[in-house]
């Protein structure tokens, strides 16, 4: 059949029609869609927007051709109804969690918090905590798997009163009450309940612990009082043989991750370090810095006046992850070795640990002082390592003395004292940290004196603090020290020489 011309026009008209038409129907939707959005912005909140893009976007990732099938976890700040609501730890671990994982710079938008919390002495401290707002997501990446959460605002209609933190805060933003939803691919279900929540847990406890500020607590009678622990002392800033130094960060970094070690071989996760050694030596300062280190609180525990009933009460009310610090053991309580109790030594003794490689010094060793009677060695010995010590968990003992010969060999045994820490005299590398704290120096002309003189000289690193303290030119203050360590020097070999004429 052929197609005449006049057929032909008329055709092409009609499809010229129906390609107008659709183009104008196309405009009107776009226009309609502008308006629409514009409506939108204008209309409806941020939150509403952003929870439905991210409602579009979950419902494309689950409904699309080859896409992965997802899970999701909803997280609430309560569980429970009524009465029997309880918080939910989870909530605020993933609270916290997020709260160090979140980056300003790199998020369009983040809430912000700062809270206030008042200490036993009235001072306040300030914690400041970042958050999702309602609408808004991140993705975490945890073993190179994708975690994505999400904060949603709850609505109101359940019931459920304002949110009260467990740490004081209203919620998170302000008043209102959100969910936290964590979403995954599915196939990785097992690695998020397993292993990717209890790390948000432990980071969490972690972040808790780093924040936290650190107590020293003191005992009167059966309580303990606690004060802000504001000691400055760290590893870093100790003065003593880098080496020996090491070994206690390895020692005390081993044992706070070995709660699983400990209950396996049905021990108390505790350990015992005895610090011995000359007064001025830093014992003070070793605690301090272990208790900075790990972020733990002090226990400084006053054995006069103490009976054995008060010590086992003062030990269940000591809180996990604390130290627990009896200063001067030798001379509070019968702790008193039995081969020189009773007697008053006037003869050189050896102080040192012989088994640790430490150089031996000669001391004059004083008659001891009066102690207190009222805590027996077999109680001393029940309360560091019997039954009662059990009460607690990630604990440390430390015994600080500056004869370690006067104490009983019961006391020293290993799984009581279980690390012997000899904190000796003024060694060159101990000079150069303290150097390094007081004027930031790693070199100066006087220095190669100063070590000579360090070598035959027995000064205390408290000593050398003293002269570097005396001025904050540090030209004056070396040559200070320097003159000081020549007649320290003068006066020991007159000593020695009087010593051999007798």
């Amino acid at each position: 059949m052929d197609l005449l011309p006049s057929s032909a026009g008329a055709y092409g008209g009609k499809a010229t029609e129906a390609y107008r038409m659709a183009l104008s129907s196309a405009a009107s939707a776009a226009a309609y869609a502008v308006l629409a959005r514009s409506m939108a912005r204008e209309l409806l909140p941020e939150e509403l927007r952003a929870a439905v893009r991210w409602g579009a976007s979950l419902l494309r990732a689950r409904f699309g051709f080859g896409a992965k099938e997802w899970r999701t976890l909803v997280v609430r700040s309560q569980t429970g109804g009524g009465l029997g609501r309880e918080e939910n730890l989870l909530f605020d671990a993933a609270r916290t969690y997020l709260s160090s994982r979140l980056d300003p710079r790199a998020m369009r938008r983040l809430g912000l918090t700062l809270c206030t919390a008042k200490n036993e002495g009235g001072l306040r401290s300030w914690t400041k905590r970042l958050f999702l707002e309602p609408g808004d997501s991140t993705v975490d990446v945890f073993d190179g798997v994708e975690f994505t959460w999400t904060s949603v605002e709850k609505s109101n209609g359940g019931g459920g009163g304002k949110k009260h933190a467990s740490n004081g805060e209203s919620g998170i933003g302000g008043d209102r009450e959100f969910v936290l939803m964590l979403s995954f691919d599915a196939e990785h279900t097992d690695m998020a309940m397993e292993r990717y929540v209890p790390f948000v847990m432990t980071s969490a406890e972690e972040t808790r612990q780093r924040e936290r500020s650190l107590k020293i607590c003191l005992n009167e009678g059966r309580k303990w009082f606690g004060l802000k622990h504001h000691h400055p002392a760290t590893f870093d800033t100790l003065a003593m043989d880098p080496t020996l130094k090491q070994s206690i960060v390895a020692d005390l970094d081993l044992f706070a991750n070995r709660r699983d070690h400990y209950r396996r071989i049905g021990k108390a996760w505790k350990r015992g370090y005895l610090l011995y050694g000359p007064p001025g030596t830093g014992k003070s300062s070793m605690v301090a810095a272990m208790a900075n280190h790990l972020r733990y609180d002090i226990y400084d525990l006053d054995l006069s006046h103490v009976h054995i009933t008060m010590l086992q009460w003062l030990l269940i009310t000591m809180s996990d992850k604390s130290i627990l610090v009896i200063e001067d053991i030798d001379c509070c309580c019968d702790a008193m070795s039995r081969a020189v109790d009773g007697k008053e030594s006037k003869t050189p003794a050896l102080i040192g640990d012989k088994d640790g490689g430490v150089p031996s010094e000669i001391m004059e060793i004083p008659p001891p002082r009066a102690r207190n009677t009222e805590i027996t060695l077999s109680g001393l010995l029940n309360f560091i390592d019997g039954l009662w010590s059990t009460s607690g968990e990630e604990r440390i003992i430390v015994l600080t003395t500056n004869y370690k010969e006067r104490l009983d060999p019961a006391l020293l045994r290993p799984g009581r004292m279980d690390m012997h820490i000899y904190m000796g005299f003024c060694c060159w590398e101990a000079f150069k940290t303290l150097a390094r704290n007081y004027f930031v120096v790693d070199d100066h002309p006087l220095f190669p004196e100063i070590q000579e003189l360090l070598a035959a000289v027995q000064v205390t690193p408290a000593e050398v603090s003293e002269m570097l303290l005396r001025t904050n030119d540090p030209d004056v203050a070396l040559r200070g020290l320097t003159e000081f360590l020549k007649e320290k020097k003068q006066g020991q070999s007159k000593m020695q020489g009087t010593d051999e004429d007798k």
